[in-house]
């Protein structure tokens, strides 16, 4: 982390440069939670570009499991919560990769997720917390430890520190230089960004440095946090980015029903037709449909109606 080029620098680049920030074996953060803010671009442009190796982290991981998992690109994700989604509930996908013993799924409690990343982000070996104390959770986690306070006497759990090799956050907007602004939920960006040795911002729009300055207080990760900017407008997509589009729930009801019919040929068929077909973002994007596009915009916008 001491030799990163922390100066103030215009960072933009392409997807498929900033895909070269992430090389396979690597710990890969993910932003965002759930469906909210999900650097789907990002991992578009990891799995057209075959990574392997991957270990993925996130505090609540939705549909970006199964792709990750299903592509092949990721063999071990950290997480709190593995879903398709609250109104799908638990991922066949997720199901048939670690019951087969492929790939493997390391649960936390969510709050020892952020707990790690934000000891990550301190330059912290790790913190102390209550959290999973009286679970089954703590059996199936050797890493954390278990001790008595030395100033009450009541017992803590100490879990370690998480740090990322690369962090992948999608924003609202930011500037060229990597002063990003995030509205809505923060979710655990700010720690993850913290905690990471690179960070790749993609972002729905790139915006002056001019206007960031105006409401700085707006500006949750600075510049000398981020290595690479990508502006990928709906680079959230299917999911939702809020205050812009919400998700674009045709399309991931029927990815649903069609990776879950079948997980392995499902997703396969899923993959080729929207993630190795398209020669580019935008294509992907007129694959899910103008209609359904416009529509989550419409109801993502909707929030500062009157």
């Amino acid at each position: 982390m001491a030799q990163r080029d922390r100066s103030l620098r215009e960072k933009v680049v392409s997807l498929e440069e900033a895909a070269g920030f992430v090389q396979d074996g690597m710990k890969v953060g993910i932003g965002g939670s759930t469906m909210s803010r999900t650097p789907m671009a990002m991992l578009w442009e990891l799995i057209r570009q075959h990574r392997k190796d991957l270990s993925i982290s996130r505090c609540i991981v939705s549909t970006d499991g199964d792709l990750v998992f299903g592509s092949g690109i990721a063999n071990h994700v950290v997480t709190s919560w593995f879903a398709q989604g609250i109104l799908w509930g638990l991922s066949k996908v997720m199901r048939h990769h670690v019951e087969s013993g492929s790939k493997r799924y390391e649960e936390w409690s969510h709050m020892a997720v952020g707990m790690r990343f934000r000891a990550g982000g301190m330059g912290v070996p790790f913190l102390p917390t209550r959290a999973m104390l009286g679970s089954d959770i703590v059996g199936q986690r050797p890493e954390a430890r278990q001790i008595d306070c030395p100033f009450t006497g009541e017992k803590l759990l100490l879990v370690p520190a998480l740090n990322p090799d690369v962090a992948l956050i999608h924003v609202q907007r930011c500037d060229p230089y990597g002063n990003a602004q995030i509205d809505g939920l923060q979710f655990m960006d700010i720690d993850l960004a913290l905690a990471a040795n690179s960070v790749i911002l993609t972002t729905e729009r790139i915006v002056s440095n001019d206007q960031i300055r105006r409401a700085p207080d707006q500006t949750k990760i600075p510049f000398f946090c981020v290595d690479a900017v990508v502006e990928v407008p709906y680079g959230s997509a299917p999911h939702e980015c809020y205050g812009l589009y919400e998700p674009m729930m045709r399309h991931m009801e029927a990815y649903v029903a069609q990776v879950n019919a079948d997980p392995v040929k499902g997703m396969q068929e899923y993959l080729d037709r929207y993630f190795y077909s398209p020669k580019s973002w935008n294509e992907y994007l007129s694959l899910i449909g103008m209609d359904e596009v416009l529509e989550a915009t419409q109801k993502g916008r909707s929030i500062y109606n009157d």
